[in-house]
């Protein structure tokens, strides 16, 4: 299953950089990830649990960054067990330009599933993994854009405010 996508982040290409190797950045934007460890140069642990039509499992696996030419682009690659749920493995191919006054991120996400999970069928995962997908370029670009003024005065009980990466480097 492959999906590609683009998003325009109201945020110079240094900090989306900077944010795509980030551990805390990158555990907040991984829908379901509750631990999430590592260094971009070493390679990342992560647990995420997720459902996927009936099966709820938890994985347990690695991220791993490679392939970076600096502020231009890197790959991402994931793989994590689930137990008797089975696999999910994936990547994404990061390109990043400057567009105006922002960066113009564009991905190529490609995604397999085995075990129960592969059971499902392609229609329901194919869905899943754009979901996913989508969640994660969102939630990324919520955490590297600098927050309007109306955002500003936001407070998220559920987790760190829009543009909180950015406040943290400005």
């Amino acid at each position: 299953m492959k999906l590609t996508g683009s998003r325009t982040i109201n945020a110079d290409i240094i900090t989306v950089w900077a944010g795509l190797l980030d551990a805390e950045v990158l555990k907040v934007c991984v829908p379901g990830c509750t631990e999430m460890s590592g260094s971009a140069e070493d390679g990342f642990e992560a647990t995420v649990v997720q459902k996927v039509g009936p099966v709820k499992a938890t994985f347990k696996g690695q991220v791993t960054i490679s392939d970076m030419i600096a502020h231009e682009s890197l790959t991402i690659t994931g793989e994590g067990k689930g137990g008797p749920a089975g696999f999910a493995k994936g990547g994404a191919d990061v390109r990043l330009r400057p567009e105006g006054d922002g960066t113009l991120l564009e991905y190529d996400v490609e995604a397999k599933v085995g075990g129960k999970l592969a059971q499902l069928g392609s229609r329901i995962i194919d869905g899943f993994a754009k979901k996913m997908a989508d969640q994660f370029f969102s939630n990324f670009q919520e955490a590297v854009e600098p927050p309007s003024p109306e955002d500003a005065e936001i407070t998220d009980a559920d987790g760190p405010k829009k543009g909180w990466f950015s406040k943290l480097r400005g």
